[in-house]
């Protein structure tokens, strides 16, 4: 059972089969967080996340998923709205969707990470980690996609 919300011609959706993976993977690997990432990947994320695709009645439009245990913990990522749609707020609507979906209530903690979305985020109740007080740790590769190719 997929959840879904609609405002005019825009809808989002949960449903992971109705996600076009080469539009999303078209997008994610000129993004300068994804940059480069090989279409099994982006399949491979698709598959264990829970998705969220931006629709109009011509396909899609926007992105979203969420790396969620669904009781505990949950990682945003992959968010966009393709350029042609920006400016009419999907982008926030798009994040009441995600925060009002049934199955990520309750949860203690929510993360991502962004260079220039900050704004985006916070009308959506984000705040910034405003002190590192050494609990937070991370183990990154940056440069996997690269030597994948």
């Amino acid at each position: 059972m997929s959840d879904t919300w609609t405002r005019g011609e825009f809808v989002v959706c949960d449903e992971r089969a109705r996600v076009d993976v080469v539009f999303v993977h078209a997008f994610l690997r000129r993004s300068y967080w994804a940059e480069g990432v090989p279409l099994e990947v982006v399949e491979r994320a698709i598959e264990n996340s829970l998705c969220f695709g931006v629709y109009v009645p011509d396909g899609q439009v926007g992105f979203a998923r969420v790396v969620t245990d669904y009781a505990t913990f949950a990682y945003l990522a992959d968010v966009f709205v393709i350029e042609e749609y920006r400016g009419r707020g999907l982008s926030v609507w798009l994040m009441e969707c995600v925060s009002a979906h049934p199955r990520l209530q309750g949860l203690r903690r929510w993360m991502l990470g962004t260079r220039d979305a900050h704004t985006l985020y916070e009308k959506s109740g984000w705040t910034r980690i405003a002190v590192d007080d050494g609990r937070w740790m991370e183990k990154a590769d940056p440069d996997v996609y690269k030597r994948m190719r």
